[in-house]
């Protein structure tokens, strides 16, 4: 309980600090006209000869806003995409944050399309791997515990958020300038993989000291079942008579009750993102729909959040029923969810790099942090995703060949991952690629700033 106490002032504190600097990107949109130079400049760039080159049109959005896609064609920039792109679904697979932080300046400086069609095809790659990771991890169990690796309550508690927040991030990523969020983000990357970090440090210590008690007690000739150890339960391993199974069937994996919940706020809310697609921007019933939206995330999370102020429901992960949960705790975690969905839909992210640490935080294991983080995605990125489609914010071509790539990439790091918590015994490896991914996708996202800044300048004369 200390441990959950101690926390909400850190994450209300950063939340008002994403706030206050929200509110002064938003005074700053006629810097966003600067950055326009990029589709004349990139055109004029690009004179490949013809042959063995799929030509793609780059039309303009509702906004006038003109997308630079390049034309398919083989050659270094997009088997050095699908590389990059490799690595980056692998790792953020692997610690629940999709990865995005990556696929962003890779397909921006890499491959060569514009900043906005960049994130709608980034929004593509995670949701290959949010719904590659959740299929594979349907049979998946918990590594200490008796019940799936997916938290379902959890996930009721943030996914209504984080589709909420993705939906109005869609809206400000046309009218805030690039460069004040991309700086935002970036602090926000930073604190996030500081945190991951000596989040790791401190599992590392416990698996450690569990492992010396392993070998202790086989030099006593005594039975011992060892766990990797699990940040959430603060419990040492115990002997076990029968062996708990790693893998179950699928219908006896799944919480059908909380599933439905969660796919009725997806089918609802993408519903209503389908309809506004379809009315007058800025209209009154634009407006309404977009609204709409409060009241259908908000009252489940709302059911979520009273049902375990009031006990009737727990965070099972955890391992313990008797953490009593503050209003104004579960008030600020629904906030974050907002939060890491706004930041999603502004910049191609996934949310999984505030939602990952955030469970951390909370107790919950490294294994079961990353599973729910990633089937929270699921269902926002795929909304996402039918939003940009419909706003024409990506080439099909490019955006199944990237999601292939994502989605084969996620699965080859699920694999791998177990294989080496299984050899090693250290759940604490998936925290430590969790600040990897962070920090890359802090310096990758800096760089792209800074280059944007100088053809800002160059363009400009200066």
């Amino acid at each position: 309980m200390s441990g959950v106490g101690s926390e909400w002032c850190r994450w209300r504190l950063l939340a008002a600090s994403f706030i206050g600097l929200l509110v002064v990107a938003s005074l700053s949109v006629s810097v966003q006209s600067s950055l326009k130079h990029e589709a004349t400049t990139e055109s004029k760039n690009d004179q490949a000869d013809p042959n063995n080159v799929i030509k793609i049109s780059s039309p303009k959005s509702r906004s006038g806003y003109k997308h630079v896609w390049p034309d398919i064609k083989f050659g270094w920039k997009i088997v050095v995409g699908a590389i990059i792109g490799f690595f980056g679904a692998a790792c953020g697979s692997v610690g629940g944050d999709g990865g995005g932080g990556i696929f962003l300046p890779m397909l921006n400086l890499i491959v060569g399309f514009d900043a906005k069609s960049s994130i709608a095809l980034s929004r593509c790659m995670i949701t290959g791997v949010a719904a590659s990771t959740f299929v594979y991890n349907l049979r998946q169990r918990h590594p200490t515990l008796d019940i799936p690796i997916i938290d379902y309550d959890l996930a009721l508690l943030f996914q209504p958020m984080l589709v909420l927040g993705i939906s109005i991030g869609i809206v400000f990523n046309v009218i805030f300038a690039d460069w004040m969020i991309t700086i935002l983000l970036i602090v926000l990357l930073i604190v996030m993989s500081t945190k991951a970090f000596l989040k790791g440090v401190e599992s590392w210590k416990k698996e450690t000291i569990t492992k010396r008690e392993a070998a202790r007690c086989l030099e006593l000739n005594e039975e011992f079942k060892f766990e990797p150890e699990s940040l959430s339960n603060d419990t040492t391993p115990e002997k076990t008579e029968e062996p708990r199974k790693s893998e179950v069937s699928i219908m006896q994996n799944i919480y059908w009750k909380e599933l439905g919940l969660l796919v009725a706020v997806w089918a609802v809310v993408l519903a209503l993102q389908i309809a506004k697609n379809y009315e007058v921007t800025c209209s009154v019933v634009y407006w309404v729909l977009n609204f709409l939206q409060i009241p259908v995330a908000g009252a489940v999370s709302a059911y979520e959040a009273i049902a375990l102020y009031k006990g009737r429901r727990k965070i099972a992960s955890k391992g313990d029923g008797r953490t009593k949960w503050r209003a104004h705790q579960l008030v600020l975690y629904c906030a974050c969810g907002i939060m890491a969905g706004v930041v999603g839909g502004l910049l191609g992210l996934g949310g999984g790099f505030i939602l990952s640490p955030l469970f951390l935080e909370l107790g919950i294991h490294p294994q079961v942090s990353s599973a729910t983080a990633i089937f929270v995605m699921t269902f926002a990125s795929s909304i996402s995703i039918v939003e940009y489609y419909l706003l024409k914010g990506f080439p099909l071509p490019y955006a199944i060949y990237f999601f292939a790539v994502a989605t084969i990439a996620a699965i080859v790091g699920q694999y791998v991952v177990r294989k080496l918590i299984n050899i090693f015994a250290r759940a604490s490896i998936i925290i430590f690629t969790l600040s990897f991914t962070i920090f890359v996708s802090a310096l990758t996202l800096g760089m792209l700033l800074i280059i944007h800044a100088l053809i800002a300048i160059s363009s400009s004369g200066l």
